[in-house]
């Protein structure tokens, strides 16, 4: 027999009255839930896309010379989406590099479906939506990012 807890309350709630989460804790798990969607994407873009490029593996290779961007379309890709990857990790650059990412993503999805016959456009798409959520959670990291990159004189 399974044994269930009942909804919290206070001493000062009436019985039968749930009380609501405080909205910091709501706002922590929130943050969390952000972070591990950052780790997640930093490691699709980082191991799953950005190391058959940069190994020349021939799955990648062989997309590029299909699209005749050969080796240096391939490693400068590659690299790009490394240091996305990267970027989506340090505080200040996260949502610099999720916009980026997302506009590697726009050029991935216009390739496939130009280029490509449209076999795998979906993933792009799929890829954008928690970049658009990371780049607009994230956004009050602009400012500090702009502040940094301002010449002092």
């Amino acid at each position: 027999m399974s044994e269930t807890n009942p909804p919290a309350t206070t001493p000062s709630a009436p019985a039968g009255f749930v009380v609501a989460e405080s909205a910091t804790a709501r706002a922590r798990r929130a943050r969390i839930a952000l972070r591990g969607l950052q780790v997640l994407l930093a490691l699709i873009f980082g191991i799953a896309s950005a190391v058959p490029k940069l190994i020349a593996h021939p799955s990648a290779a062989e997309s590029f010379e299909k699209l005749g961007w050969g080796s240096a379309g391939m490693y400068t890709i590659g690299a790009l989406e490394l240091a996305g990857a990267v970027a989506l990790l340090i505080p200040v650059l996260q949502s610099v590099a999720a916009m980026a990412l997302g506009a590697l993503m726009v050029g991935a999805f216009v390739v496939q479906i130009a280029v490509m016959d449209g076999q795998y456009a979906a993933t792009p798409i799929i890829l954008m939506v928690p970049l658009a959520l990371i780049a607009w959670a994230r956004r009050e990291h602009n400012s500090e990012l702009f502040r940094l990159l301002r010449p002092r004189g």
